[in-house]
């Protein structure tokens, strides 16, 4: 198999995470506590990737400090997209928990297509880097894929068009990973590391600003929330210890 065909190959497992997690949402009834346990978890996950798999291919680039501020780019990024989608949530005439269905299928599409891009990034650099970054992301994006597809239960969707919409979450990210690839394929060591970095600081914004405050409004304070943010960051190391 070809350098990029394997790329494709592993860029299309952050969308059979949030496929599982549409399957899942279909027989499991939504709840609270079930919803904040999954985003701790998927928190866990993604800060673990980040600090353990990326960081340290970052801190090896030269000169650091263009690695910093595509970092902070992506997180300005993020803010701006975020402000986007408040956007249109506010022209929608619905509630910001009563937000369309579509506008979180964006969020989720942007997620995944910015999960692609760092792992066409990271297959540039080592293919053992881009296993850790998808194999992250698919336990990452399960409950990304539930709140999708729990948002189109409560439209009254039909089955079949809930399940052609999660399939069509294969899209975003092989499209981020071909650009990812192409890109900074023969490119300095150094335009590879900074859009990694962009993508990182996407990711980092993403569970602070997003995940950690919407899976503390459930949080019913048992501890279970905080086990399982700490039981995701030990497993993504635990992977990277003996898979790196």
């Amino acid at each position: 198999m070809t350098p990029y065909l394997s790329t494709l190959a592993l860029s299309a497992m952050p969308a059979v995470g949030s496929y599982i997690g549409g399957l899942l949402s279909e027989f499991i009834p939504p709840s609270k506590g079930n919803l904040s346990l999954t985003l701790h978890a998927a928190a866990g996950i993604i800060l673990s990737v980040v600090g353990v798999e990326i960081m340290p291919q970052m801190l090896a680039a030269d000169p650091p400090w263009l690695i910093f501020l595509a970092f902070v780019l992506g997180g300005g990024f993020f803010i701006l997209m975020r402000r986007g989608i408040k956007f249109f949530q506010k022209r929608s005439k619905k509630s910001a928990k009563q937000s369309s269905a579509w506008v979180i299928s964006l969020a989720v599409a942007i997620d995944l297509f910015s999960d692609g891009l760092m792992v066409g990034t990271s297959s540039t650099i080592a293919f053992s880097l881009a296993l850790m970054v998808a194999i992250g992301h698919v336990l990452a994006n399960i409950p990304t894929g539930m709140a999708v597809i729990s948002s189109f239960k409560q439209g009254k969707t039909s089955g079949l068009f809930r399940q052609v919409l999660s399939a069509s979450f294969i899209f975003p990210p092989v499209i981020g990973a071909t650009l990812g690839y192409w890109i900074v394929m023969g490119q300095p060591e150094v335009i590879k590391f900074m859009l990694l970095a962009f993508t990182a600081g996407i990711l980092t914004t993403l569970v602070v600003e997003n995940m950690v405050p919407e899976a503390s409004e459930h949080e019913k304070e048992n501890y279970q929330e905080t086990l399982c943010f700490v039981c995701g960051f030990a497993f993504v190391a635990l992977l990277s210890t003996y898979l790196g």
